[in-house]
C-alpha cells in the first residue's frame, strides 16, 4: 500500500505545475472548495508566478498521461472544475513526443516472440499520431493488406497505475469532507475513470470494443469502423485497416472534395444519436483527430479505447428528456428525473420543471451558433445544486461526447440546429420504443423477468435493498486509510501530516529562490 507521504508528495508536485499554469486561482476562489483544499492550494502555488490567463490544458499535459486522460474526463464537469477550465479543458489535445522506433520495433517482436519482418513486409519507422498511452505507425502486411499499427508506450501501464491510486487517495480525502464534495461523487468519478483507463491500457480490449461497434453500425450508411486484424493483435499491440481519408476538421480539404458539410454535420450527429440511443453503446472519444471522411464521403472512426454504454431503460429515459427539451415539455423531463431517482422525491417536481425551463426555453429554435448543447449543460449542472442530485458518474461520458459531437458539427456547419436534427432521430425511437407494440413487449418481457426473479425480489424485500433508480449499481470502491475527515483510522496522522506539509512549503520556497531546479 502506498504511504499517504508519497501521495502527498505527488500531490504537491502537481499542485506546483498547476500553480505554474495558473490553474489554481480558480480552485481558489470558488466558495464552494474545501478550506483544506484551499489550504493546499495556497502551499502548492506559494513562491510561483503565475500568467494572467489560466492554461489548464498546459498544466494537465505537463503532469503526464494519466492527467492528459483525466483533464479529458473533466472537461465535460463544469460543476466540478468551473466553466472557464472545462472549455479550455475541451482543446486538450494528446500529444507528446514519439518514442524512438528501435524501442517500438523491440516491444512488438517481444510480444509476438517473432521478427518485426515476418508480421509486416512494411513498416514505417516514422509513427503517424504519438499520444500519451500509444503511437500509431503505418505498414503493410505480409499479405499486401494496408494496416494501421498501434503500440502501447513502454512503462505507460505502471505510471498510469501509481497516478490513478494517488488519485483515489484524494477522491476519497475530498468526499469525506462531506458538503457539496461529497454530493460531486469524486470517488465514483475516478472508479469510471479507473475503469475506462484499464480498458484502454489493454489493445485486446479496444479491438473488442471497434468489432462490436462495427457490428452495431453495419446497416448505418455513411458510418464504417475499421477491420481488426486479430493476428497481429494482442494487449500492446493493435492493428487494423488503414483508412484513406480527409480529418473531418480540415473544412478546406472537405470543400475542395466536394463534400457536402450540412449533410455532413447532420449524419454525424445522427450516427452518434444511433450508437447512444439506439444501441446504448456509443464511441466516446469523438474528437476531430478521430474522425475521417472518406472520397464517397463516408465518415470513419478510429481509436475505440474510451466507449460508452447506457442501459435500455436509462436510454428511455434520455430520449425522453432530449424530446421533451426539444418540445419544451418540461414537467415530463422533470417527471423523468424523478422517477430515474437522480432527484430526491422530498423536491417538488413543478418546482424542478420550473428549473428546467429556465435552461431548455432560452435554447429552442437557435442554431448552435448562438446557444449550444454543452451551455445547456452547464445550466443543467447549475440547477442540480439546488436540487441536490448527485452526480451520475454512468452519464459523464455521455455528456462529454456529446459536447465534443456539438463542437464537430458547428465547425462543419456553424447554422446546424441540434434540436432541429435530433428530434425527429429521438421522436421515432420513442415511437418505436414506447409505443402500444413496444409497451405490450415489455410488459411481457417484465412479467416472464419477474416471474424468474422472485426468488431475488423475496431476498432484496428481507434485506431491505429496494430496486435502485436510473443508475446502474455502483462499483466496489477501494478501501483508502483516510488521514483526515470523520472515518480516519487511529493512527498519529497529524503528526507525520503537519512536519510533511511544512516540508512540501520549505520545499517550496526553495523552488522559488532558485536553490532547487
Amino acid at each position: 500500500m502506498t504511504h499517504p507521504a508519497t501521495h502527498l508528495r505527488r500531490l504537491l508536485g502537481w499542485g506546483r505545475t498547476l500553480a505554474r499554469h495558473g490553474a489554481l486561482r480558480g480552485i481558489e476562489a470558488d466558495p464552494n472548495t474545501p478550506a483544506p483544499v484551499r489550504t493546499l492550494c495556497r502551499v502548492a502555488r506559494f513562491g510561483t508566478r503565475q500568467p494572467k490567463t489560466p492554461d489548464y490544458a498546459g498544466a494537465f499535459r505537463a503532469i503526464g498521461p494519466a492527467a492528459i486522460k483525466l483533464g479529458q474526463t473533466l472537461a465535460t464537469r463544469p460543476d466540478l472544475v468551473g466553466e472557464e477550465a472545462a472549455h479550455n479543458l475541451l482543446a486538450l489535445q494528446d500529444k507528446l513526443p514519439p518514442v524512438d522506433f528501435a524501442v517500438i520495433r523491440a516491444e512488438i517482436e517481444r510480444t509476438f516472440e517473432k521478427p518485426l519482418e515476418s508480421l509486416y513486409s512494411q513498416f514505417d519507422p516514422e509513427p503517424v499520431g504519438a499520444a500519451s498511452v500509444a503511437q500509431v505507425h503505418r505498414a503493410v502486411t505480409t499479405e499486401g493488406r494496408k494496416v494501421a499499427v498501434k503500440i502501447l508506450r513502454p512503462g505507460v501501464r505502471e505510471k498510469m497505475a501509481r497516478d490513478i491510486d494517488t488519485y483515489e487517495w484524494a477522491a476519497a480525502h475530498l468526499e469525506a469532507l462531506g458538503g457539496e464534495a461529497s454530493r460531486l461523487r469524486p470517488r465514483m468519478v475516478i472508479a469510471n475513470f479507473k475503469r475506462w483507463t484499464v480498458r484502454e491500457l489493454d489493445l485486446r480490449r479496444e479491438a473488442a470494443s471497434a468489432s462490436e461497434l462495427a457490428d452495431l453500425m453495419r446497416a448505418h450508411a455513411g458510418y464504417r469502423v475499421p477491420s481488426i486484424d486479430w493476428d497481429r493483435t494482442n494487449g500492446k499491440v493493435m492493428t487494423l485497416d488503414w483508412i484513406d481519408g480527409i480529418k473531418i476538421s480540415d473544412t478546406r480539404a472537405l470543400d475542395a472534395a466536394g463534400i457536402d458539410r450540412k449533410d455532413l454535420s447532420a449524419r454525424l450527429v445522427i450516427a452518434f444519436l444511433t450508437q447512444a440511443i439506439s444501441g446504448g453503446y456509443f464511441h466516446a472519444d469523438m474528437h476531430q483527430g478521430n474522425l475521417f471522411v472518406e472520397a464517397d464521403s463516408t465518415i470513419t472512426a478510429i481509436d475505440f479505447g474510451i466507449m460508452g454504454r447506457i442501459d435500455r431503460r436509462a436510454r428511455q429515459w434520455l430520449a425522453e428528456i432530449l424530446y421533451g427539451l426539444t418540445t419544451g415539455n418540461y414537467r415530463r423531463v422533470a417527471e423523468i428525473h424523478f422517477e430515474a431517482q437522480y432527484v430526491p422525491s422530498y423536491h417538488s417536481v413543478d418546482e424542478f420543471a420550473t428549473a428546467l425551463r429556465a435552461v431548455g426555453e432560452p435554447m429552442r429554435g437557435r442554431p448552435v451558433s448562438e446557444l449550444s448543447v454543452g451551455q445547456m449543460l452547464d445550466g443543467l449542472f447549475a440547477i442540480t445544486r439546488d436540487f441536490d442530485m448527485q452526480t451520475q458518474p454512468h452519464l459523464l461520458l455521455l455528456q462529454k461526447t456529446m459536447v465534443m459531437v456539438e463542437g464537430i458539427a458547428t465547425q462543419l456547419d456553424p447554422e446546424i440546429n441540434m434540436w432541429d436534427t435530433a428530434a425527429p432521430f429521438v421522436r421515432n425511437w420513442i415511437r418505436d420504443e414506447l409505443g402500444p407494440e413496444a409497451a405490450i413487449a415489455d410488459r411481457v418481457r417484465e412479467g416472464v423477468k419477474t416471474l424468474f426473479g422472485l426468488p431475488d425480489l423475496v431476498r432484496r424485500i428481507e434485506e431491505k435493498y429496494p430496486p435502485k433508480g436510473g443508475a446502474p449499481e455502483a462499483p466496489p470502491l477501494p478501501e483508502i486509510d483516510l488521514i483526515v475527515g470523520p472515518n480516519r483510522r487511529r493512527r498519529n496522522w497529524p503528526g507525520q501530516i503537519v512536519p510533511f506539509v511544512a516540508g512540501g512549503a520549505v520545499m517550496t520556497i526553495a523552488h522559488a529562490l532558485g536553490v532547487w531546479g
